[in-house]
């Protein structure tokens, strides 16, 4: 195929626009998380509510973004099967560089009441439709431009995004935070780092003008021209996938709420937790995720390279019960208000959680045929993104204040790390599968 020449050459500049799109569009997705923790129970609440119900509304108007991922993939997915991979990735960086720019822009609760956290809770439903459209973009983006052994290496380009969104997001805080006020960063500094999300729009503009689609998609549009004449749509591919493949969707989904649900514990709850709980100054908590994501990263295409060469099934299982036992040591390492400690745990969390996430792309993408890929893996990651993180700090702030105790929590995360560990023992292996633009005959039954 004449596009397997070409991928050689290209492969670096299609890793890295998926690795800058996945990045940009998961740091505008996180400085709402570590605002959600730092500034807006202030900002955009009534007055007088105890701090811990603020804190509550807070992360529930995080948790919106989580329930809008599904409805995200829904759309995109749909959009993505139809009318090709780069239209449905560019659309959802316009969307998220958008919404993201209009958070920094809405005035506070003071000044205009209660519209500013119904606006607040609508843009980041936005940013959510956003994320939930993104991924599969970004992850077929690669995927499928690899050669067909390298498909796990180069899909943790896409999954790369969200250690360097947490270390873009943090920095930028951090920065703000130090080089400012208390009273100036609550003022206006904390809206810089959503007003930089307008540079999405431009890397929106690039992939638009300078990438072609992918050669599977281009593949599958002369196929289906071919069968239908004018290439007319047989059918909704989110219909086709949810009724042809209900239980690959669903274990999908299982397989990813240990890696989400913890690493938003780490990287949201943990910081809330770390400065009004244990009295950690804001800089050192930011300072220490950031330190734990830059770390970490590496596990992410490395692991994913030994699932190219071993599957993915193994590896995968080896992280989540990694992270199972690391449920309890990463809580009494981070009680300690120890700045080295609190880096240890979130090099023992965020690694574990790498060894999971970092094949997570090519693994779901391969459970789905090309016809419907984009639908069916963004609904299965997005399903279990609710399950996961966007529950995960509302459960972990309710679990403290029932049991006051943080070994509640670290008992919760063990829990969703079970949950993986199990989905993922009863899949089928996958990276032995060749790409297919039909559903496989066993598939079909």
């Amino acid at each position: 195929m004449s596009a397997d020449k070409a991928k050689p050459i290209s492969m670096v500049r299609i890793a890295l626009t998926s690795l800058a799109a996945s990045s940009i569009e998961w740091y505008d997705f996180f400085i709402y998380g570590t605002a959600a923790a730092l500034v807006f129970p202030k900002l955009f609440f009534a007055a007088g509510l105890p701090p811990a119900v603020a804190q509550l509304a807070s992360f529930s108007t995080f948790a919106v973004g989580f329930i809008a991922r599904p409805v995200g993939g829904i759309v995109f997915g749909h959009f993505g099967d139809r009318v090709g991979r780069k239209k449905a990735l560019v659309t959802a960086m316009l969307l998220m560089g958008l919404a993201s720019t209009a958070v920094g822009l809405l005035p506070s609760y003071a000044r205009i009441g209660v519209a500013a956290p119904v606006i607040l809770i609508l843009l980041r439903f936005l940013q959510g439709l956003a994320v939930g459209g993104q991924w599969g973009g970004a992850a077929l983006l690669a995927i499928e431009n690899a050669p067909a052994h390298r498909k796990g290496f180069f899909g943790s380009f896409a999954q790369m995004g969200v250690p360097a969104g947490v270390v873009l997001a943090n920095f930028v805080f951090l920065v703000m935070g130090t080089t400012v006020s208390p009273e100036s960063f609550a003022a206006w500094a904390w809206r810089v780092p959503f007003l930089m999300s307008v540079l999405l729009v431009g890397l929106a503009l690039y992939v638009q003008l300078k990438l072609e689609d992918t050669p599977e998609f281009q593949d599958l549009q002369r196929q289906a021209a071919l069968k239908v004449g004018a290439g007319r749509p047989k059918g909704s591919p989110i219909l086709q996938v949810i009724a042809r493949h209900p239980r690959q969707i669903l274990l999908a989904a299982g397989s990813f709420v240990a890696a989400n649900g913890t690493f938003y514990i780490m990287i949201t709850y943990a910081v809330a937790y770390a400065t009004k709980t244990l009295h950690v100054e804001r800089p050192v908590i930011l300072s220490a995720v950031m330190l734990g994501a830059l770390i970490t990263a590496p596990l992410l295409p490395l692991t994913a390279a030994l699932s190219d060469r071993f599957g993915r099934r193994g590896v995968f299982m080896a992280g989540a019960a990694l992270a199972l036992a690391w449920s309890w040591p990463f809580f009494m390492l981070l009680d300690t208000g120890s700045f080295p400690l609190m880096v240890l745990a979130l090099i023992g969390g965020l690694g574990f959680n790498n060894v999971m996430y970092g094949l997570q792309a090519a693994m779901m993408t391969e459970m789905f045929s090309t016809e419907f890929r984009y639908s069916g893996a963004s609904l299965g990651y997005q399903i279990g993104a609710i399950f996961g993180g966007g529950f995960a700090p509302i459960i972990a702030t309710a679990l403290f204040e029932r049991y006051n105790s943080s070994m509640a929590i670290s008992s919760y995360m063990a829990v969703l790390c079970a949950v993986s560990l199990l989905s993922v023992f009863v899949l089928t292996e996958t990276h032995r599968r060749e790409n297919r633009s039909a559903p496989a005959s066993h598939d079909q039954g």
